[in-house]
């Protein structure tokens, strides 16, 4: 009777530390995966964000160069 209940709990052990490599594998793969999307989506605003700062920073240059045109 001992062997057997020695083969169950070992068994019991081995699908508890299965589950539990299944598990943090999981999540793993799920922050990953989140973290990806959280890049790709700052990514995009930081793009937005240089088209924009560049948009005005053309913008001040041209402003600046109208003045001077002006007075010739």
């Amino acid at each position: 009777m001992g062997y057997i209940l020695r083969v169950r709990a070992a068994s019991f052990f081995a699908g508890a530390a299965m589950a539990s490599f299944l598990g943090i594998y999981i999540l793993h793969n799920d922050y990953k995966v989140a973290h990806e999307a959280i890049s790709q989506q700052m990514k995009g605003l930081h793009e937005s964000l240089d088209r924009r700062i560049s948009a005005l920073e053309k913008l001040k240059q041209k402003e600046d160069l109208q003045p001077a045109e002006a007075t010739d």
